[in-house]
């Protein structure tokens, strides 16, 4: 709605003028709706025959991913859809606005009775949702609880008490249901991180085969944060079993201002697309329609290889360096093409410098 867009702009603008830490108060757009289509267009076909989802966003700010989501789905996919939304968020301002942000959407959804901590307070311990997105803030190191020892939702490990960042992760796959998918906004440090048990517990998700794709994002894309972030996508029945897809987008930001980057639509679909034909559903009219590995941005990767690697996950590793247009009989012929120009243009200086000799001996001066 008209109104709708004024909140969001106004958010954007207070989250500009603000010292909120990273992901607490607003995610760009442009990262939502990167988001959205790799979590729905997959599964176009199968949400055009629902009649009910449920999405979920743990750390859900003042709502914009739940908001942009609803929207996608039933003006892209499935208008007769219906949709619940569920959400918790820590800041007491921040709920309200979420809470105002869905009503002036006209969307009614259950943020819970309160605010609260989405670990030692979760306001929906029961709920398994279809899709669950986040952009929680970075790196949180006060996180930890005591009631949290031994807690149902660390199933592949225990997350180290200085970082929140796999307990996240594991708080969405623990809602998440077994044909679900999610997808979260983390610093690029998630994806290599050894220290305090992260690895351990990345392995563990990995050799379960629950990460499904692995996109490391350009930077200046947020407003109040210069910290790399990557998207994690995670699904416990994959299409793609035994396989992760790496794409290293990095170069995929065009600036908009001399701080801010983004990515627009051309980026934004050639990645959807890729992930479309990787996972092999492909919608009508894209331009990729089978996938193959594009060396400098993506590369479906093996198990057995990211372990070898040490089960880190960021995609530059693994996709390697982009390919050289030219071939070697095309190289040796812009070397020539140089190497005469250079020529020429040391014979040009040459010239001129008998020339300035000239008239400054013209002048009295010997050389």
């Amino acid at each position: 709605t008209g109104m709708g867009t004024i909140f969001e702009y106004l958010i954007r603008k207070f989250k500009e003028a603000s010292n909120e830490a990273a992901g607490q108060f607003y995610t760009p757009r442009d990262i939502i709706r990167l988001m959205v289509k790799l979590m729905f267009e997959p599964d176009r076909a199968k949400l055009a025959r629902e009649k009910l989802v449920g999405i979920y966003d743990p750390a859900c700010g003042t709502g914009g991913m739940l908001t942009i989501a609803k929207e996608y789905l039933l003006g892209a996919i499935n208008p007769a859809l219906e949709i619940y939304l569920y959400g918790q968020e820590l800041n007491e301002r921040t709920w309200r606005m979420a809470k105002m942000n869905l009503a002036i959407h006209g969307i009614l959804g259950n943020l819970g009775p309160t605010w609260g901590d989405t670990f030692s307070r979760d306001l929906h311990p029961d709920l398994k949702a279809d899709v669950i997105m986040a952009n929680p803030p970075f790196n949180i190191s006060d996180w930890w609880h005591g009631s949290l020892e031994g807690d149902p939702r660390w199933e592949y490990g225990d997350p180290p008490h200085g970082n929140a960042n796999y307990a996240w992760l594991q708080h969405m796959l623990h809602h998440l249901k077994p044909t679900g998918r999610a997808g979260i906004v983390l610093a690029n440090g998630s994806m290599s991180s050894s220290q305090n048990n992260e690895g351990v517990i990345r392995a563990a998700m990995v050799d379960a085969d629950v990460v499904e794709v692995m996109v490391a994002l350009p930077g200046q894309l947020f407003f109040n944060t210069q910290i790399p972030a990557c998207l994690w996508f995670l699904a416990k029945q994959k299409k793609r079993k035994g396989e992760v897809l790496f794409i290293d987008a990095r170069k995929q930001g065009r600036m908009i201002s001399r701080v801010q980057a983004e990515l627009d639509d051309a980026a934004i679909t050639r990645i959807a697309e890729t992930v479309a034909a990787w996972r092999g559903e492909v919608e009508a009219g894209a331009s990729i329609t089978d996938y193959h590995d594009q060396p400098g941005f993506c590369r479906s990767v093996p198990l057995a290889e990211i372990a070898q690697h040490g089960h880190v996950l960021t995609p530059g590793r693994y996709v390697g360096a982009e390919a050289v247009e030219d071939d070697d009989e095309a190289f040796a012929d812009k070397m020539q093409k140089l190497t005469e120009k250079l020529g020429e243009q040391m014979a040009n200086g040459a010239e001129l410098d008998a020339v300035i000799r000239q008239k400054l001996e013209g002048l009295g001066y010997a050389f």
